[in-house]
């Protein structure tokens, strides 16, 4: 279905701009309400609801993993352009600030989407291994690794 090859596409495209900290382009997408989860009670954790949430949260990524690649495995699109579901598998790597230490991580994401515009985003990802690689990065003077939650 062409459909489901132009989202594939979309989707891998966001995650380039999420590799290349470019928080604008990676968030054109989501509808203005858009809900987001994270597994997890940490800087990265909790749960957002509106575009600029979203948003304020990947500058936090970007600013506590500064040095974050994701590298997306397998894409699966089902459903129709007014009920899409995208799942897709990834690992995620990041040298850590103490300069011995590196994040590495596996996850899904589970994206919904209506008409091309991501209305929900759902990351499952070993939570653990983020409040780990979190506590190096405070301790190495990153504060904001060591913040609460952004919630909405």
């Amino acid at each position: 279905m062409v459909y489901s090859l132009i989202v594939k596409k979309e989707i891998r495209r966001s995650f380039d701009h999420v590799n290349n900290q470019r928080w604008d382009d990676a968030a054109k997408d989501l509808t203005p309400n858009a809900y987001h989860w994270v597994a997890g009670d940490h800087a990265l954790g909790g749960e957002r609801h509106g575009k600029q949430s979203v948003k304020q949260w990947f500058e936090r990524m970007g600013r506590v993993f500064p040095k974050l690649h994701i590298d997306i495995e397998q894409v699966e699109v089902t459903g129709w352009p007014w009920n899409t579901t995208v799942f897709v598998k990834w690992r995620a790597n990041a040298r850590l600030l103490d300069g011995q230490s590196s994040y590495v991580n596996r996850g899904v994401h589970v994206f919904k989407l209506r008409w091309g515009k991501v209305y929900s985003i759902e990351e499952y990802f070993d939570s653990q291994a983020a409040e780990r690689s979190l506590a190096i990065q405070a301790r190495a003077g990153l504060e904001e690794a060591a913040a609460g939650p952004i919630v909405s």
